[in-house]
């Protein structure tokens, strides 16, 4: 049986001018690592002393974040090893020279990966079999899997051949339909508990499927198999004679990011049975320690292709070494950020988009298009995984604060102004921002707050209603003063670039200060 559905997107405007809030993931990993290079930053000169006193923190920093020992010995060897005896320019910092061995060793420890997904061939779709255990995401990655194809160009096709689990059929029949891709099942007959009996295997079921892809004109076909709760446990056998008999051209592994050294271990069976192309990490939205995406590749010699970064079905990336390395080491991912910006910025319409622009250029963008745009963000992904493509946002925020909850509260900050204040924020006098703070549960203070920030990045926004996406973003990364707007957040008055000042600068403010 062939099941088909529709998916439908949202309209809206979108720019990138927009709070960022803090993200989990990597988090004590970055704040370990970024210590330990900081000690190294302003001496004179690289020496195996110091160098070797660094990478004990690394060390600490990558076993707590559950990366694999041999891993990080491994690791650790080729970063002293190139460090060591290096000559070091005086016009480069020693702590950003290491820096950069940490970062190319990062890349060379989860890289290279090839994302692209199999052709199809001339006689015949090309095929995907995912493989895991129960409770990892499997059946979801396979509809996120599906939408990404789709979004690419390709006509794929899902398999429900999960005969163990009750209701992975109806789960995945659902997911087609909400993205239009056809799915083919045979329930079979199912007893008062919900459980399938009798029916094709899930061997015949696979075979059967491909013969039906092809008179459908699909040209990739994606198998959900079945999943147990250890690895012991599996259906190995199973698994190969789907092998054997359709010989998917790539098999991915679906595994749980926030197991770690599980994930690893799981990724080292299943390649001993099958042979694997590929491991896709599913939380990885959660992962706040990321040991699993610094292991498998080292350890089981398999590259990681895709990343789920939540729940939705747009929420699956591809794996880029690079990025994640930016990401580990708090200097953001900006390719990431861009591909996000340009799939919610292709569901607005031009009519939309012009009048946006206007708005920008004239500086008369208000509170209300600054709400709608909140509503915006939210298609992008969570705040807290944005905020890790942004280079050097996360050291600009107010440590603790939940991202989601940030953003809910200026939104109820918004939404106790009147329309006309929303308009006009120029209105908004001490007596509004004491009605405003009592709508809305918050302080006087923090409306203040809002309002002054929101008047800076207004400016700023004008200022970048003419540059193109990359300028924009690069323009962001360097502007502290566009860092802290969140109510709450530390604000950086005229003239402060938060830098600690030379002692020069300091004694001519003491001078000035005498007179």
């Amino acid at each position: 049986m062939i099941c088909s559905g529709r998916y439908e997107g949202s309209r809206g405007a979108l720019r990138l001018s927009l709070p960022f809030v803090p993200g989990t993931m990597f988090e004590s990993l970055q704040q370990t690592l970024g210590e330990a290079l900081k000690r190294l930053r302003g001496r004179g000169r690289l020496t195996e002393a110091n160098i070797r006193d660094a990478m004990q923190d690394v060390r600490r920093a990558l076993l707590d974040a559950d990366v694999h020992h041999q891993v990080v010995e491994t690791f650790l060897t080729r970063v002293t090893e190139k460090s060591v005896g290096q000559t070091v320019l005086r016009s480069i910092d020693p702590g950003e020279q290491i820096l950069k061995c940490v970062y190319d060793e990062l890349v060379a420890l989860m890289g290279p990966v090839d994302t692209a997904l199999p052709a199809a061939r001339k006689d015949r779709p090309a095929i995907v079999m995912l493989c895991g255990l129960q409770g990892q995401g499997k059946t979801t990655t396979a509809g996120k899997l599906a939408l990404t194809a789709k979004q690419a160009g390709r006509k794929p096709m899902l398999v429900a051949a999960d005969l163990q689990r009750p209701a992975a059929m109806e789960q995945l029949r659902l997911l087609g339909e909400q993205i239009d891709v056809p799915v083919y099942l045979e329930l079979g007959q199912i007893d008062a508990s919900g459980n399938r009996i009798g029916g094709p295997g899930a061997v015949e079921i696979c075979k059967t499927a491909l013969a039906r892809a092809r008179d459908r004109g699909c040209d990739l076909i994606i198998l959900d198999t079945a999943g147990r709760l250890h690895v012991a446990e599996m259906p190995m056998e199973e698994l190969r004679q789907i092998d054997r008999v359709v010989g998917p051209d790539h098999v991915y592994l679906v595994c749980d990011a926030l197991t770690g050294q599980d994930a690893v271990n799981s990724a080292q069976a299943f390649n001993e049975a099958l042979e694997l192309n590929g491991v896709i990490l599913t939380k990885m939205d959660g992962d706040a320690r990321g040991g699993a995406a610094l292991s498998i590749k080292e350890v089981t010699r398999v590259p990681i292709k895709f990343l789920g970064m939540g729940e939705k079905l747009d929420r699956l990336e591809e794996f880029r070494p690079e990025g994640m390395a930016q990401r580990i080491l708090g200097q953001g991912d900006i390719l990431s950020l861009i591909d996000k910006v340009s799939r919610v910025q292709s569901e607005i319409s031009d009519e939309e988009r012009e009048k946006q622009q206007k708005k920008l250029e004239e500086g008369s963008f208000n509170l209300n298009d600054f709400r709608k745009q909140l509503d915006m963000l939210k298609k992008m992904g969570p705040a807290k995984d944005l905020i890790n493509s942004m280079p050097g946002m996360s050291q600009l925020m107010p440590a603790g604060q939940d991202p989601e909850q940030s953003i809910r509260r200026i939104q109820g900050i918004i939404d106790s102004m009147t329309r006309r204040e929303r308009a006009d924020p120029d209105e908004i006098d001490y007596d509004r921002r004491l009605r405003i703070a009592r709508g809305s549960g918050t302080r006087a203070e923090e409306v203040k707050q809002l309002l002054t920030q929101f008047e800076m990045m207004r400016n700023v926004m004008r200022a970048m209603a003419k540059m193109s996406m990359l300028e924009r973003i690069k323009m962001m990364s360097g502007m502290s003063k566009m860092g802290a707007f969140m109510p709450g957040a530390k604000i950086v008055s005229k003239g402060d670039t938060g830098h600690r000042k030379s002692p020069r600068e300091r004694a001519e403010d003491r001078k000035k200060k005498k007179r």
